[in-house]
């Protein structure tokens, strides 16, 4: 049996509920903005009312793994369940894991995140390519077999990253671009979207570089970092249309209420087809 691929999978979702990701992103200092304690609990109660408040409704849903994973394994069976019933009541689910490694550690991150029978399966992943785009062959070939996704890092939104993604490659490229270039060779001839995304942030301004790899762009950066929607266009240009911003404390701040959450995502949704649309 064939799986339908992420990437036209991704279009639909985007094309009928809009294209917006909202993260998942249980830090202790939102959780007590919600009321809630910094314990298993409270964990329980932030994932839960989120997934019920949004995952019939936006495109993507994007838990932070490390946001779990610091409570042990309880966290991670919090994080199970929340995949579980994202995925059930229609969200796609993007795992920021932002995982990189080489040879047979890969192929066990592959595993984990990107084969069906895995209770951490989820639509899509994050991954790091600065050990050469090669090392990720276990994830793009896991992401193929199983209709994922992955998300490539190529110029990320936090300063840092400039030192190793703004640095020249020998033949005169940029990093970012050579990353982007591996894309697009992945994502050739794939319709009507690749699987095989790129995270570019929505902060950069001019992004610098050739964003016609034919897959989504993740562009985290609005809100709380400072872009709007309005800067979009500016940043991604003719590509524009392939973007999925990505917005955590824009929407979460808005809980523990469950219409606040809907509302601010609507909002924001309706500001990314908007500025879209008259690009």
């Amino acid at each position: 049996m064939t799986c339908e691929p992420f990437g036209a999978r991704l279009r639909r979702a985007m094309d009928i509920r809009g294209p917006l990701c909202v993260g998942i992103d249980p830090h202790a200092s939102l959780l007590t903005s919600w009321g809630l304690n910094d314990d298993i609990a409270g964990l329980e109660r932030f994932t839960r009312t989120v997934v019920e408040a949004l995952a019939d409704r936006v495109a993507v849903l994007k838990p932070q793994s490390a946001f779990f994973e610091r409570f042990g394994s309880r966290g991670i069976a919090v994080l199970e369940k929340g995949v579980e019933e994202a995925r059930a009541a229609g969200a796609l689910v993007l795992m920021d894991a932002k995982r990189g490694d080489i040879g047979s550690t890969m192929g066990a991150y592959a595993a984990t995140y990107l084969d069906k029978d895995s209770p951490l399966f989820s639509d899509a992943l994050t991954v790091s390519p600065y050990l050469g785009f090669g090392s990720l062959r276990p994830a793009l070939d896991a992401a193929v077999l199983s209709g994922a996704g992955v998300f490539v890092l190529g110029l990320t939104s936090n300063p840092e990253g400039a030192e190793v993604q703004r640095a020249t490659a020998a033949d005169g490229r940029s990093l970012a671009q050579v990353m982007l270039d591996h894309v697009a060779a992945e994502n050739e001839g794939a319709e009507p979207l690749g699987s095989v995304g790129v995270v570019i942030g929505a902060t950069l301004g001019d992004a610098g570089v050739d964003l016609a790899v034919n897959g989504p762009l993740l562009a985290p950066g609005i809100g709380a970092q400072g872009a709007t929607p309005a800067d979009l266009p500016g940043v991604f240009g003719a590509a524009v249309g392939n973007v999925l911003p990505s917005v955590s404390r824009g929407v979460l701040r808005h809980g523990p209420d469950a219409s606040g959450l809907r509302e601010a995502a609507e909002r924001l949704t309706d500001e990314v087809r908007a500025a879209v649309q008259e690009s």
